[in-house]
């Protein structure tokens, strides 16, 4: 049986909305640290201050400020004991508030002299120098990195709190460089990803392989078109729901929406750039309100050339940053280095006729 688009496509706001219906974000998970980065944070710690004594930032002699006024290697100032050395890390000695390199103290014999005045705090870091009381890691809502990792190592966190959605990636004879592809975004955005192949591209291979059960998102990679051997769409229709097949996107026209159960589907054309354009217009605004991401941060720069789109279609254009405005690299049609070159991606609703140059748009980094 040979499968049809639609007679009209579906608005890509349309398929979007029937796809976040009733979707509420997953429950938070504790996660080891080297697991939890990139995905999003939730019920985040606060931290106690650190360190929490003032510690020594540098080897050296440990002093008072205050008692070496005067202090030079002209005007020595002799101590009746050695000053007590402290190693970086190390906890000040009480009425200790700086301290001094190795030759800043002279000892000859019975006698010690200071060579050098000291200001309070030189090498030294102040308790809660380091972390202020009550700093969270991380911002709710916003992805773990690397800076929110130290944090937690350094106060002994070895877990942290995140949503970390379960994305099952079912992948079609064919499509499995543009599969990668879709695995590779999916674990930078900080999803749980598991991997399936269907035997076949027939109707009931497919089938067979789509199962929504201990996930929260289904994608289908490859098989959504209309040709002999495209059989992901009515696989669909056999085990769940086609909500809209054909969309008014461009790329990704071939791209179809549904559920399995309660669990939301999209299933991906095999192409490269269609599966990226839907990506970044449907499944990243579900992975966003499963793992209850904060809005997207976008940058707004004027354009340095015309972007001319079609009326009725939703178009999305990559854009390079280029001496403070975006640069278009490409509309609609996308050559496989586009994306690679691309700094940022800007959704052209399909009402709009497109935008004039030296104009302000808003664009989303495709790398946050």
């Amino acid at each position: 049986m040979t499968q049809r688009l639609p007679p009209s496509l579906t608005p890509l706001d349309t398929a979007l909305a029937a796809l976040l219906d009733g979707l509420e974000p997953v429950a938070a998970v504790m996660l080891p640290l080297a697991d939890a980065v990139g995905c999003i944070a939730a019920g985040t710690p606060l931290l106690a201050a650190h360190p929490p004594h003032d510690i020594a930032a540098a080897d050296g002699w440990a002093l008072c400020a205050n008692d070496l006024v005067g202090a030079s290697s002209y005007s020595p100032l002799p101590l009746t004991k050695l000053p007590q050395w402290v190693e970086a890390g190390e906890v000040m000695p009480a009425g200790c508030d700086c301290v001094l390199d190795a030759d800043a103290v002279e000892e000859s014999g019975p006698l010690v002299q200071v060579l050098a005045e000291g200001v309070p705090g030189h090498g030294v870091r102040r308790a809660g120098g380091g972390i202020a009381e009550r700093t969270p890691v991380g911002a709710e809502g916003c992805p773990v990195d690397a800076a929110d990792l130290l944090l937690a190592r350094v106060s002994g966190l070895d877990k942290l709190g995140v949503r970390r959605p379960r994305l099952r990636i079912v992948n079609m004879p064919g499509a499995t460089a543009t599969m990668h592809l879709i695995v590779d975004l999916a674990r930078a955005a900080g999803l749980d990803v598991e991997t399936r192949h269907a035997g076949a591209r027939d109707e009931a291979s497919i089938a067979e392989t789509l199962d929504a059960s201990a996930c929260d998102l289904l994608l289908t990679v490859g098989g959504s078109g209309v040709g002999r051997r495209d059989a992901a769409v009515l696989a669909l229709a056999r085990r769940g729901e086609v909500m809209a097949h054909g969309l008014a996107l461009q790329p990704g026209r071939t791209a179809a929406v549904g559920r399995l159960g309660q669990v939301p589907v999209v299933a991906l054309p095999g192409s490269p750039d269609a599966a990226l354009a839907a990506w970044l217009a449907l499944v990243q605004p579900l992975a966003d309100r499963l793992s209850a991401r904060h809005a997207r941060r976008q940058v707004t720069l004027p354009l340095s050339r015309k972007i001319a789109s079609s009326v009725g279609i939703t178009e999305i254009a990559l854009l390079a940053e280029e001496h403070k405005t975006w640069t278009p690299l490409a509309v609609g049609e996308w050559p496989l280095q586009a994306p690679a070159r691309a700094d940022a991606w800007l959704l052209i609703p399909g009402n709009h006729e497109g935008f004039a140059a030296g104009g302000p748009v808003d664009a989303y980094l495709m790398r946050e």
